[in-house]
């Protein structure tokens, strides 16, 4: 098979993807919900500790973006929903391979995985050009970064200054990143009207 017949493979096989994801069961479409947990669980494993602060850089935020793309909105959340109920109870799959939502530095970021996955879902798909999905990706980042420094003030009593360079601007080139690879892959993924 030659690179051009793959190619075709690869557009034929995403457009019967996001045409399945709209026909199958409710069922179905939770079973993917709860795999997609299990990938950001995944994911969460990928972690870097900067040391000056307790919030470690993670795989979470690509996974929660990508689950936007290939979910859409309700099911995107859905699936982060799993993920903190599922590590709540016990699954050990929270950065570190922790478990249980105690409250800390960290909580409100995965509270934010929620509506950042229904934001990316709801939006990414109503526009086809490079620039607006990474503005997408970048505005459900914006929804973590916000729900997390909210609490991680809250959690560690600080100003707010001290929280913006603990708990935001450290991050940023890194979820930069983790935007421009999301947005190249959704744009290469989700199939042209």
């Amino acid at each position: 098979m030659n690179i051009t017949q793959r190619l075709e493979l690869f557009y034929a096989e995403r457009v019967r993807y996001f045409k399945l994801l709209r026909t199958i069961s409710w069922t179905k479409k939770i079973g993917l919900s709860l795999l997609f947990a299990l990938i950001t669980g995944i994911f969460a494993q990928i972690r870097i500790p900067l040391g000056f602060t307790p919030v470690p850089v993670t795989g979470q935020v690509f996974a929660v973006l990508m689950s936007g793309v290939l979910l859409g909105g309700f099911y995107g959340g859905m699936s982060m929903v799993f993920y903190l109920l599922l590590g709540g109870l016990g699954v050990p799959w929270f950065a570190g391979l922790r478990s249980g939502l105690m409250p800390g530095p960290t909580l409100g970021y995965l509270f934010g995985f929620i509506p950042a996955a229904v934001f990316v879902g709801i939006f990414i798909h109503r526009f086809r050009n490079l620039l607006a999905q990474l503005l997408i990706m970048l505005g459900g980042i914006a929804i973590i970064y916000f729900l997390g420094a909210v609490n991680f003030a809250w959690y560690l009593r600080v100003e707010f200054p001290t929280t913006l360079k603990l708990a935001v601007l450290p991050f940023i080139p890194f979820d930069i990143a983790k935007a421009i690879i999301a947005g190249f892959v959704s744009r290469a993924l989700i199939p042209d009207r």
